[in-house]
């Protein structure tokens, strides 16, 4: 997809470019921060989860990424194949032009323009539709991922979930401190049980 339809694009802004999750707890600040995962030290209640590696590791987020891409390739040929049917009619009264009445080629040059016209309303109709799509899934993919943490740290008890991505706000980031996996681990199994993990399934495997 081309890049002012890049669900990848959009999702980073969306997400690296804030730089975190921002997630804190204030009833639980009196806890020593061994949360459920044995790899955080006691006293160390901040996490980070790799913006890029969840977003390519989310089923969710790769079976969006091809049906909208799908969609486009789609797209992309219908409005072609159009094209191209026209540049026919186009070049066909070009040949004729000269054996028509005034008339004749003055309503033949406007139906040839209208539909011109018509091609182009199709082409931006259909091409908001697709980026209304895919801001919809944007939307929906935050909130995915934002409800995951909020219930992943219920259980743990962080006071800061960071999202950490390359050029973002973070020069540095201790690997003991990073729960991507379990992370991504939690949203697959969720997604997979969900109705639209059972259709993408369902549609890989027609």
């Amino acid at each position: 997809m081309n890049n002012n339809t890049s669900l990848i694009w959009n999702i980073v802004l969306s997400i690296a470019v804030a730089v975190l999750f921002f997630l804190h707890f204030s009833g639980n600040k009196s806890e020593t921060g061994a949360g459920s995962d044995g790899g955080v030290v006691a006293g160390r209640r901040t996490v980070y989860v790799q913006v890029d590696s969840l977003l390519t590791n989310y089923d969710f987020f790769k079976d969006t990424k091809k049906a909208l891409e799908n969609k486009q390739f789609q797209l992309e040929n219908e409005l072609n194949t159009k094209g191209r049917s026209l540049q026919n009619e186009v070049a066909f009264f070009q040949q004729k032009a000269q054996t028509m009445t005034p008339d004749q080629a003055r309503s033949t040059e406007a139906q040839l323009m209208k539909k011109q016209q018509d091609l182009v309303a199709y082409r931006d109709q259909a091409m908001a539709g697709l980026q209304q799509e895919e801001a919809g899934k944007n939307e929906e993919l935050y909130k995915q991922i934002r409800a995951y943490i909020e219930k992943y740290n219920k259980e743990n008890k962080y006071e800061y979930v960071l999202g950490y991505s390359l050029g973002g706000g973070i020069l540095f980031a201790d690997k003991s401190l990073d729960v991507t996996q379990k992370v991504i681990e939690g949203l697959n199994k969720e997604y997979k049980g969900s109705d639209a993990g059972k259709a993408a399934a369902d549609s890989t495997k027609k």
